[in-house]
């Protein structure tokens, strides 16, 4: 009987694993593409803050009659998780996006992205600081690697010249992307997946909405039409995949692969997002890093099986796991 309940759980946390790092990569995919789709808009004269406020305006529309469903009417749940739901819209939503493509309106789209996505190395440190889940040698080693390669990203080596505005909108991009896979990872709060995704961009959109208002935020935007992929298109088709395809799908996705496989691991997965938005950037842009940031890069991405790697070393519970949020 014991050796049944044992091969249930494990049968069943293999099912979890699986679906989680599927909706892993369908996450990375999907938000990989939001630089190159925003970039255009840029170049036409639409601001940071415009293009954010419609992508998460947009989502929020797609996303949040699916997180009322979801609630089934237990408003409880947000009052005790308001804390939780402010700072996952205001910094891991909002702040994320908008300090990512202010990052992207001074450098390229890929070097932005491998700079925001050394996130994984901050997670790391938190639950070590925070939670004394001290990590194994091998994730030590991928988050090593990816320090490396930020240094090779950034050119540091042969002396090349910053765009100082840029680093620092891609460091602050990095931070909004930390508290996302340590939120999302959270089920304490006993919030679904997509209400969380839900609240999150509503809060991201009140938010954004009222610096607007107030003047802090510019909000310039046109309806010149933008170039893609050697094409011209009307201004409102990157708009819409920015909200439904790099928002919607990509936050609901995001959200309940972390729950299933973890911030730790799920935000080095997601480091996929950067191969992904690379490619998108070359497809779409035909703009591609230099060789030594690509090298960087890839030792980035080393970090992913290192850490993999290094979760198979904790010894594994019998418990049987929780249903899949």
């Amino acid at each position: 009987m014991t050796t049944v309940t044992r091969d249930e759980a494990l049968a069943t946390g293999s099912s979890r694993t699986v679906s989680g790092l599927s909706l892993a990569l369908l996450s990375a995919v999907t938000f990989g593409m939001s630089g190159a789709l925003a970039r255009g808009l840029l170049d036409t004269g639409w601001t940071p803050g415009s293009v954010v406020l419609v992508r998460i305006g947009l989502a929020a529309l797609v996303v949040a009659p699916f997180g009322l469903v979801a609630l089934h009417g237990r408003w409880g749940l947000l009052r005790s998780s308001l804390g939780v739901v402010l700072t996952y819209g205001l910094l891991a939503v909002a702040g994320a996006q908008f300090s990512y493509f202010s990052a992207v309106g001074y450098m390229q789209v890929g070097p932005a992205l491998l700079i925001e996505y050394t996130a994984p190395a901050a997670v790391v440190v938190w639950l070590w600081l925070r939670h004394g889940e001290r990590p194994g040698a091998l994730t030590l080693a991928g988050a090593g690697l990816a320090a490396l390669g930020l240094v090779l990203v950034l050119d540091l080596i042969s002396g090349a010249e910053l765009n100082v505005a840029g680093v620092l909108w891609a460091l602050a991009a990095m931070v909004g992307c930390a508290v996302y896979f340590v939120i999302s990872a959270d089920e304490d709060n006993g919030l679904p997946p997509i209400a969380l995704a839900a609240s999150g961009l509503v809060v991201g959109v009140v938010g954004l909405g009222l610096l607007g208002l107030v003047g802090v935020l510019p909000m310039t935007s046109t309806t010149d039409s933008v170039s893609m992929a050697g094409a011209t298109v009307a201004w409102w088709v990157p708009l819409v995949l920015l909200g439904v395809v790099t928002a919607a799908i990509a936050y609901v996705s995001g959200i309940a692969a972390s729950r299933r496989l973890g911030s730790r691991v799920a935000s080095f997965v997601a480091l996929i997002e950067v191969v992904a938005g690379v490619l998108w950037a070359w497809l779409l842009l035909d703009e591609l890093p230099r060789t030594i940031q690509l090298v960087g890069g890839l030792l980035i991405l080393a970090g992913v099986v290192a850490v993999k790697l290094g979760e198979r070393t904790v010894p594994i519970s019998f418990d049987l796991p929780p249903e899949p949020a």
